[in-house]
């Protein structure tokens, strides 16, 4: 943690004539690219494991990195995360460059935001927070029980109990939804979050949400998701985002949901790769492919269940398989823990813990509600603790 506190400190450090720079990874770039610009030899990323040469294509379009550089424009250091907790750590060693992967330092503000709705919730929640990722978030937990176009007019309230990350002074990620309210007809319409980070009902019964199909006839599981799992040969702890499934060369891959291709072609150590944008933040991704189905292409709308292409052992893979991904606003989540087939309900122990939980949860959102008439202004943020 120390060696972790000390990188944060010097990417805005001016000592040595260092200089700290927050950049935008541009659209189409890739690791090789960057080591490119940046006078890297490309061995330092032939030398990866087949594990985390796939894991560097993690890095998507938009995402905010840092550089430190010399007096001369000589890269020192680089911290390019991948996902909310793992982060690429270039530094320059004598002459030689190395390279990393490490765990983001970040901290955490719990929040809770309220507001009298005027132009509909999501632009109302982006209006006053600025915060894109916590709208689609919202939108989506309520997307399959409620019609906002239909059922929520102006004035009606609502409330969300949330953390958002901060890392180097800016928020990072996505926002965690504790809880939220809004009001149909003046009824108050409660979800919670509980342990497998879907939603629930005051009830425990859950919110049905984003529903997928499994994309491709498999033969097995050959890995599972993860946030950090020891490799068995490297010894070391590395993520893996997504679900690997074993099948044979040639098996026709099917889009898991309806959505829109925003990228078909050569994605790093994933290989042929095909992503579909299914709204509200959420993206699935297909790797290691060995054939795009005729006529995909990016921009395209895709239904579910159609052929998008074929398994195969394309970029960095031991063997013919389909590495699919489910992303929600850019953060990985499990696959398997969004293709279910029927609303669950909490039994037991697992009940009786989640109501002690949502009753303390909507006691937070009522007493926050309570605190403001709404009369001047409409919507209040307010910071706990």
């Amino acid at each position: 943690m120390k060696k972790l506190l000390l990188l944060c400190c010097l990417f805005f450090s001016i000592s040595f004539g260092a200089i700290g720079e927050r950049l935008v990874w541009d659209k189409g770039a890739t690791l090789l690219t960057f080591f490119e610009q940046n006078g890297i030899s490309l061995r330092l990323y032939y030398n990866l494991s087949p594990q985390d040469k796939e894991l560097t294509a993690e890095i998507y379009a938009g995402i905010s990195y840092y550089v430190l550089r010399d007096e001369n424009n000589d890269l020192l250091q680089a911290l390019i995360p991948i996902s909310e907790d793992v982060q690429i750590h270039i530094y320059k060693d004598k002459e030689d460059y190395k390279m990393d992967f490490i765990p983001i330092v970040s901290f955490s503000v719990e929040k809770i935001l309220t507001l009298a709705v005027q132009k509909s919730p999501y632009q109302d929640i982006i209006d006053t927070t600025h915060d894109v990722n916590l709208a689609n978030e919202f939108v989506n937990a309520y997307k399959k029980s409620i019609n906002f176009k239909k059922f929520v007019i102006k004035d009606d309230k609502l409330a969300i109990l949330y953390t958002r990350k901060y890392r180097l002074g800016r928020p990072f990620g996505s926002p965690d939804i504790k809880a939220a309210m809004i009001e149909t007809n003046k009824k108050p319409n409660y979800i919670f979050a509980y342990k497998n980070g879907r939603f629930y009902d005051k009830n425990a019964k859950e919110i049905a949400g984003f529903l997928l199909e499994v994309p491709v006839q498999y033969t097995r599981i050959s890995s599972r998701f993860s946030y950090g799992r020891l490799h068995p040969i490297l010894k070391v702890i590395r993520p893996h985002y997504g679900v690997d499934y074993a099948a044979r060369m040639g098996t026709l891959i099917h889009a898991a949901a309806d959505g829109r291709v925003v990228f078909v072609g050569v994605k790093g150590g994933y290989g042929k790769t095909i992503e579909i944008n299914h709204g509200n933040g959420l993206k699935t991704l297909y790797a290691h492919m060995s054939a795009f189905a005729r006529g995909i292409r990016n921009g395209m709308y895709v239904k579910k269940g159609q052929v998008i292409g074929k398994v195969g052992s394309t970029g960095v893979s031991t063997g013919p398989h389909l590495h699919f991904g489910v992303y929600k606003n850019n953060r990985p989540i499990d696959p398997l823990g969004s293709i279910r087939t029927a609303k669950s309900e909490l039994k037991g122990k697992d009940k009786k813990e989640f109501l002690q939980v949502a009753q303390g949860y909507q006691k937070e959102l009522q007493e926050a509600l309570q605190q403001y008439t709404f009369d001047e202004q409409k919507a209040h943020i307010s910071i706990k603790g």
